[in-house]
Formats: structure tokens, C-alpha cells, sequence
């Protein structure tokens, strides 16, 4: 009996022993492979469309003389606001006014014959063509008082537009001609100004669908609106009206200048200034945002993106994105609300895995003030 018991308990250890030597040779099962996803969820997002431009005075007068001369007088310091009218230079007017009086005594000698062959018309000792010839010269010599009065006038050269002017190509002294090539300064008004950026002809088609649909931000005027980022980050104070005034579209490039007129009380904005148009496009309701690290291209250039389901599993989708939007994709195809995207671990997943899903937390802005850290240095390839 004590040897059948003996026996039995022998069998036993063999067993348990062969199992733990099944279950040690066992591979062990790999945990799922862990990933951040972001769940896309309908929002409102503004929509802006920035384009490059550059700013253009409203007004640009190139003063120049109108009659010959040698410059006497500077009348104006330069870069400083001057009104329609005010005198700038002034070109020696001797001759000028001498050229007036001759033309003046010319002008009286032919009134008075006229006015004397008039009389003698009355009473018939004279002929109707001899007075005809004496008031003909009498008008000629009014023409040539008027003539040398204009000249006598145009010595003094005045602004032709309110504005700011800038260097005078000319000092005392300079000999100037009439239409002469180069001008003596040039003026320009720059209160209001406008804003010209080169787009596609699509680009203009584009915003007046969205002008007539009522999308694009509008002020009380019916004009959108539109902002200014400047050349170092800023934002223009002033908001503006984007205006449609390109009739033709360019043969050879296709483009079309879309032209914004903006106030400029403090003159911030310069002419030929490089600036960026933000054109407030209106606020789309139902909005899904990507974040652009979890949207790839495929070889068409195609975007796609990894999903988890809701077993856990990978699926690739084929995306139509619209724009971008900050530092995500707005998508308008392939996702559907709730659905999670995969923006971390993606070149370890691939379609048809089971993974571990969690939720993206982005990294916190660095406190103010606190150092940034080195980054190491590369190491030799």
C-alpha cells in the first residue's frame, strides 16, 4: 500500500514537472504597442486667409516745372507735410513778368483800336472787315496777356496733392526745364493707403463666392474686413475693406492684384512697405482639426492618417484637407466626429495592429523667464 502511494506521488512530480517545463518554453505574449491619439470633435474655428502685399500711397504727385528757369527759392523742408497749393520753389520770374507787361501795353494798344474802329463802324467811315481785322488783333493780344500771365504764374511752383514730401532733387541755383525727366520732389499721400498682393485669378474667385455668400467678415460699409501683420510680427492697429478692382487678369501668370485700402493717421505704413493681408473669411460652426504631425502623404501626394477604431485596431484613411489652420489641418473628408487619430507612435504602428490608445496631452509652454535648455550636440555622421 505504501508502495502504491509512493508510486502515485513519483507520476505526480513527473507531471507538474513537465508542465513547468511547457510553460517556461511558452514565448511570452507582447503588451499592444502605445500611442497618443487625438479624438476629433466638431468645433468653431475662425477662418483667415493671409496673403503678402505691399502697401501703395492713395495719391503720388511728381512735381515738375512748367516753364524754364533757374530755381531761386526752396519753399518747403523736406519730409514734411505740405496742403494742395502751398508754394515749393520758385523760378526766377524777371523775364517772366517782363514778357507779362509787354503783352499787357500789346493787349491795351489793340482794345483801344478796336474800341475806336467800332465807333467809326457806327458811322460808316469805316468797313465792317476793317473792324473785323481790328478786333481779331485785339483778341490775339488777350490770348498772348493770358499766355504770359500763366507762364508768370508757373514760376512759383505749388503742391499739386496734400501729402507728405519727401528730398528735393534740386538746390538754388539749378537750371530746370519745362516737362524736364526727373522731378524736382515727388509727393505722396499716405492717409489713406492701399495694400496690392499678386494672387491667382482662383484667389479672387474664390472671395467673391464668399463675398456673395455672405461668409466673409463684413463692416457696416458691405466691405470685408481685413487685418495687417507687418514685415517684423506685428499686427496693424487699423482694420481695413478688401476692395475688387483688378479688371484684367495678367496673360502670363495668371494672377490678379486684390487691392485693400487701410487709415494710416500715424503714417506706420510706408510706401512699397512689405506687409501680410489677414482677410477674416467668417467662422466655420462644425470644424475638424488634425493636428499636422499626425497627417502624412503618400506617394500622389495624398494626405492620410492612422485611426484607431474602436476594438483598438489601426486603419489608414485617405483625408482631403482644406487648409491649414495654426499648427493643424483642417479636414473636410475621410474623418468622421469622435474618431481618434493617431499623432504619437505612428512609425511604430502600422494597419491591422492593436495598440494601446492615449490621449495627447501637448507639452506646456516654458514658464516665463525660465532658461532653455542646450541641445546636445550632433555627433559625427
Amino acid at each position: 500500500m505504501w508502495a502504491a502511494a509512493a508510486g502515485g506521488l513519483a507520476v505526480a512530480a513527473l507531471l507538474l514537472g513537465g508542465c513547468s517545463k511547457q510553460e517556461e518554453a511558452a514565448p511570452a505574449t507582447e503588451p499592444p504597442t502605445r500611442v497618443s491619439v487625438v479624438t476629433v470633435r466638431p468645433q468653431s474655428v475662425p477662418l483667415t486667409a493671409e496673403l503678402p502685399g505691399r502697401v501703395v500711397a492713395f495719391r503720388t504727385a511728381e512735381v515738375r516745372p512748367q516753364v524754364n528757369g533757374v530755381i531761386t527759392r526752396r519753399l518747403f523742408e523736406e519730409g514734411t507735410q505740405v496742403k494742395a497749393g502751398q508754394p515749393l520753389f520758385q523760378i526766377d520770374a524777371a523775364p517772366y513778368r517782363a514778357q507779362y507787361n509787354s503783352a499787357m501795353a500789346a493787349a491795351t494798344v489793340a482794345r483801344r483800336r478796336s474800341e475806336r474802329q467800332a465807333a467809326l463802324l457806327k458811322s460808316e467811315v469805316v468797313s465792317r472787315q476793317a473792324y473785323d481785322e481790328a478786333d481779331a488783333l485785339r483778341l490775339q493780344a488777350e490770348a498772348a496777356l493770358e499766355n504770359a500771365r500763366i507762364n508768370l504764374d508757373y514760376t512759383r511752383i505749388v503742391a499739386p496733392i496734400d501729402g507728405l514730401i519727401g528730398r528735393s532733387n534740386v538746390t538754388e541755383g539749378a537750371l530746370v526745364t519745362a516737362g524736364q525727366p526727373t522731378p524736382l520732389a515727388t509727393l505722396m499721400q499716405l492717409d489713406p493707403v492701399y495694400v496690392d498682393t499678386l494672387q491667382p485669378s482662383r484667389v479672387l474667385l474664390q472671395l467673391r463666392r464668399e463675398q456673395a455668400a455672405g461668409r466673409l467678415h463684413q463692416n457696416k460699409d458691405g466691405a470685408a474686413r481685413v487685418r495687417l501683420r507687418l514685415e517684423d510680427g506685428t499686427s496693424y492697429e487699423s482694420e481695413g475693406a478688401l476692395q475688387f478692382t483688378e479688371l484684367a487678369v495678367d496673360e502670363g501668370t495668371g494672377s490678379v492684384t486684390l487691392r485693400s485700402i487701410f487709415p494710416n493717421p500715424r503714417l506706420t505704413l510706408l510706401h512699397g512697405m512689405f506687409v501680410y493681408q489677414r482677410i477674416e473669411e467668417g467662422v466655420r460652426s462644425d470644424a475638424l482639426l488634425v493636428p499636422q504631425q499626425g497627417v502624412t502623404r503618400d506617394a500622389k501626394g495624398e494626405a492620410t492618417a492612422l485611426v484607431v477604431t474602436r476594438d483598438n485596431k489601426v486603419e489608414r484613411r485617405q483625408l482631403v484637407t482644406e487648409r491649414a489652420v495654426a499648427d493643424q489641418w483642417l479636414v473636410t473628408a475621410g474623418l468622421s466626429p469622435g474618431e481618434r487619430v493617431i499623432v504619437e507612435g505612428l512609425q511604430f504602428a502600422k494597419p491591422g495592429d492593436t495598440v494601446a490608445p492615449a490621449e495627447y496631452a501637448p507639452p506646456s509652454p516654458p514658464a516665463a523667464g525660465a532658461a532653455s535648455p542646450v541641445p546636445a550636440p550632433k555627433s559625427a555622421p
